[in-house]
């Protein structure tokens, strides 16, 4: 039996949703009209299926969401020239984006129609630099709690060989969307 090779594995979900995202809508925001209805996971499985944009950050930063169920969301970025600091390394903005997006998502996911989030509070702890072993890089958030008015999450961000460069927490204002 072949062994798997979770970066083959990792290129080839991120061709698959890729595909989807680029024969769907394309990026921007979902207007308030699209969204009214439906909750967050709703939302996030409708820009997996290309249904509606997706956000354009995804593309300045070489990122996308992969996966999302209630209370988790992946993300996968590919650290890049783009991306480098002056001192030749991948930007501690990069790790805390692509980290504070995969917890603002999961938190997202557990959100009824007609409530949103915004980040309050954003932690990141960087643990090893991003270098050129890493073509790929995933985050992944999951929520610890969500209330009425705050939620907690906490993320991590490693590479396929499952080296661990960075993890963070997250609290976020949950409030009534705006109509």
């Amino acid at each position: 039996m072949a062994k798997s090779n979770p970066l083959e594995d990792w290129l080839a979900q991120e061709r698959e949703v890729m595909a989807r995202l680029e024969a769907g809508v394309g990026p921007g925001a979902v207007p308030p009209a699209q969204a009214a209805g439906m909750s967050g996971l709703e939302i996030m499985h409708a820009m997996l299926r290309g249904e509606v944009p997706y956000p354009p950050i995804a593309k300045t930063l070489d990122f996308t969401l992969l996966e999302v169920e209630p209370g988790r969301a992946v993300f996968q970025g590919t650290p890049g020239p783009a991306h480098l600091n002056p001192m030749g390394t991948i930007h501690g903005g990069w790790y805390a984006t692509l980290l504070d997006s995969a917890m603002g998502c999961a938190v997202h996911s557990m959100l009824p129609a007609g409530r949103a989030y915004t980040t309050a509070e954003l932690g990141v702890n960087l643990v090893r630099a991003i270098g050129t072993r890493a073509p790929r890089v995933r985050a992944e958030g999951k929520v610890i709690h969500c209330g009425r008015q705050l939620a907690t999450a906490e993320a991590r961000l490693f590479g396929p060989d499952g080296t661990l460069y960075a993890h963070a927490t997250t609290t976020c204002l949950v409030f009534d969307a705006k109509a």
